[in-house]
């Protein structure tokens, strides 16, 4: 069984183009020496359709398993499949001379060699993702993407009493460091033995593509310094980004912010994330237009999102670039008191902005999304934060992805929801707690529809409308009166309103 699981791993691998049959005898080697074998007997392979990678990688591992070879531990299991795969790949420099094989030809071409590569080596975890739980829900400002994270697996208990007991390593120094290339890993840290990326040159820096083993979208991108440096908005960051996309034009690219609350998991790395992926921000048209002294290029907008946004558009990068700077400058050292926006407490900094890039033809387009991330007592988590009547469906922070519309939720909602279904259609009394009021509320709204609308797209949609309202927690304007107004004057201080619709 095992020589067979290991001729069709190489023949599977051979098949999508990850393995080049010059290698097929010493990928089979390799593969003896993992599985602990001294010899390889001959077998016939029979073409069948069901038979995929992750499908062989599973039985593999369970041989490995049964055999005493690794403990039937998740990390342990991780890191003996990364390593299985890491045999039947490429090295680094092929992966990277034949990405630069196909940009030559077209970038388009190039990611999507390098997309089928990480799909197929199993370092992006399909068989996974598919069970997340993926819908669209209409707003005023377009369909917001919705997803309901349940793709990493729980651990077991043995797993974490293990973490606990190992001390915590400094290398790699992050989860994002270029030394996670080849990996083996380690318990508490992902096996990356399989991983692969790809060098780019930005401004003569050196920055690394690779895409997210867990992608939330078509494409999703990682696009990493090789410095481990702390994540930093500057018009150096606007450059960068406006940079990729040129180099990239059928790819956005964007940044977490660079501050606690409004940032990313990761603020310890400088890092961006992109895809080939049209967000619901994207898509966005302008609620009202200003000028800029100084950049008659630059066509200056205000976004029609729940969020605050302003909109760049320019047929070069440096005009961009420089506009960028001048409104990144005047929003680090904008105070609004009326509206509860303080730019700095002390030497404390908390306003930043959270920026976007992407191509659209010939013209360039620079979004920046303004975030404040002071606290206080009504609001410890923050105040332009998602606040506690959404806690239930979203408590964590609003990052690049979901300013963008699409809201990444916990694991957790897949059962609960189904709790407030059942609840909603007096099947069940248990809720859980957090969703308790939110189910009770539910339950008066639809009584008055008579259940002609399906309980299951109603609780979505319900849970949609809550992440809506995360989005609209988090922006520094709101869209009222007030906001508006305070928006218009933040913009008066460094620009000439034209239109108001």
């Amino acid at each position: 069984m095992i020589h067979h699981l290991i001729q069709q791993l190489i023949y599977q691998s051979a098949a999508v183009q990850l393995l080049d049959p010059q290698d097929e005898i010493y990928a089979r080697n390799q593969l003896l020496s993992l599985f602990h074998l001294d010899e390889f007997q001959e077998v016939d392979i029979v073409e069948e359709r069901d038979i995929n990678i992750p499908y062989l990688l599973e039985h593999l591992i369970d041989y490995a398993c049964s055999h005493r070879i690794i403990d039937d531990l998740f990390d342990k299991k991780e890191i003996f499949a990364g390593k299985i795969m890491n045999c039947v790949m490429a090295r680094p420099s092929t992966v990277n001379q034949l990405f630069h094989d196909h940009y030559l030809k077209s970038p388009q071409l190039a990611t999507d060699y390098f997309y089928e590569l990480s799909k197929n080596s199993n370092y992006i975890q399909l068989e996974r993702i598919c069970k997340n739980i993926e819908y669209k829900v209409s707003t005023d400002y377009g369909e917001l993407d919705i997803t309901i994270n349940v793709s990493k697996p729980e651990k077991d208990p043995r797993n974490i009493e293990l973490e606990q007991k190992v001390k915590s390593g400094d290398y790699p120094k992050c989860l994002l460091c270029i030394e996670n290339e080849g990996y083996a890993g380690r318990i508490s840290h992902p096996a990356r033995s399989n991983h692969r990326m790809i060098r780019v040159n930005l401004l003569g820096e050196n920055w690394y593509l690779q895409f997210s083993p867990y992608v939330y979208y078509q494409e999703h991108c990682i696009l990493l310094s090789e410095k481990h440096t702390d994540m930093k908005i500057s018009p150096d960051t606007f450059l960068r980004l406006l940079t990729f996309v040129e180099q990239f034009p059928h790819y956005f690219l964007g940044s977490n912010a660079d501050l606690p609350i409004v940032g990313g998991s990761i603020l310890s790395h400088e890092h961006y994330q992109g895809g080939r992926y049209e967000f619901a921000m994207a898509k966005a048209e302008a609620d009202w237009h200003f000028e800029m002294a100084g950049f008659p290029d630059v066509i200056c907008s205000v976004v029609k999102w729940p969020m605050s946004v302003i909109r760049l558009r320019c047929k070069q990068i440096h005009p961009l670039v420089e506009a960028g700077a001048k409104i990144l400058n005047e929003w680090q050292n904008y105070s609004d008191e009326t509206l509860g926006i303080i730019s700095r407490t002390g030497e404390t900094l908390h306003n930043t902005i959270t920026p976007i890039a992407r191509k659209k033809g010939e013209v360039f387009e620079l979004d920046l999304v303004l975030r404040n991330n002071r606290t206080n007592e009504e609001h410890p988590l923050g105040i332009f934060h998602p606040h506690t009547d959404v806690h239930h469906i979203k408590k964590e922070n609003i990052g690049l992805i979901e300013v963008m519309g699409l809201a990444v939720l916990p694991a957790r909602l897949k059962q609960e929801l189904n709790e407030v279904e059942n609840y909603l259609l007096g099947k069940s009394e248990e809720v859980a707690d957090n969703h308790l009021d939110w189910a009770r509320e539910l339950k008066d709204r639809y009584k008055v529809t008579d259940n002609a609308v399906n309980v299951h797209s109603f609780i979505r949609e319900e849970a949609g409308k809550k992440f809506l309202k995360c989005l609209e927690d988090a922006a520094v304007f709101k869209r009222n009166e007030d906001g508006r107004e305070g928006f218009q004057r933040f913009v008066r201080a460094f620009s000439h309103i034209v239109e108001v619709s």
